[in-house]
């Protein structure tokens, strides 16, 4: 049932730094949060409402348009939304490469076109990410003009993501997460 009064946040990825956010900004708005496992996604909305908030969970996979579309549809189904939160992706621990890009890069891109287009005057977001982003060298002012100005369906077709050509930048990745593990990681 659509609640006209309660300006409605969406929430992609149900962890703990979602939450947080979630928390400090869903006081009186209905939060649609969503995540690729279900029960993720169940388990924070139950934490959420027994503190008082109101959350509706949903199954949610970032890599997915038509996942999107429809945490979009859900939230728009309790009123107009007015905010987001994107905490949602995976790290080089979690996933090969090509997942990363496929969650972290694409579906953050279409999460953001998709909301863009319904999101209420005023309206806000954030997407934030972990230490694995900060990890990889700067990239040029071409290449974060690409990634910027690229539409999300052409991103992951670019020569910069291309196997050959993020071998390197990953394989120094692997090697900063390996020796952090060990405890001889430097900043380099």
């Amino acid at each position: 049932m659509r609640d006209q009064t309660k300006e409605v946040v969406l929430w992609a990825g149900a962890g703990q730094i979602g939450m947080a956010i979630a928390r400090r900004i869903g006081h009186g708005k209905k939060l649609v949060v969503g995540d690729k496992k279900l029960e993720n996604a169940r388990n924070i909305a139950r934490i959420m409402n027994e503190a008082g908030f109101d959350v509706t969970p949903v199954e949610m996979d970032l890599s997915s348009r038509a996942s999107i579309l429809n945490l979009i549809a859900e939230g728009k189904k309790h009123g107009e939304i007015k905010m987001l939160i994107n905490s949602a992706g995976v790290s080089p621990s979690q996933a090969p490469v090509e997942a990363i890009l496929k969650v972290d890069l694409y579906g953050t891109a279409v999460l953001l076109e998709e909301v863009g287009r319904v999101i209420g005057v005023g309206g806000t977001g954030v997407t934030i990410s972990s230490q694995s982003a900060h990890r990889m060298p700067a990239l040029s002012p071409k290449e974060d003009e690409l990634l910027a100005a690229t539409p999300a369906e052409e991103l992951l077709s670019l020569p910069l993501l291309q196997k050959e050509n993020i071998k390197v930048r990953f394989m120094r990745i692997s090697w900063q997460s390996a020796a952090m593990k060990n405890g001889l990681w430097r900043k380099l």
